[in-house]
């Protein structure tokens, strides 16, 4: 799914930063140009990266 429709910036693209190590809306911006045209993506995107780490952090729990 598109998330950032001005720089074509999917979801999938989103999640693989935040495996990268994004951590941020700010970390986005930098990595992969989200929310630096009309600034509509940035809620959705900022809830996926919250999203996306809530998930790094069960994965690395379970790897005891």
């Amino acid at each position: 799914m598109y998330i950032c429709i001005c720089n074509a910036i999917t979801d999938h693209e989103v999640r693989g930063a935040v495996a990268l190590g994004a951590r941020s809306l700010s970390d986005l911006k930098a990595t992969l140009g989200v929310a630096t045209q009309c600034g509509r993506c940035a809620d959705c995107a900022h809830g996926l990266v919250r999203e996306a780490c809530a998930n790094l952090a069960e994965c690395a729990a379970g790897d005891d």
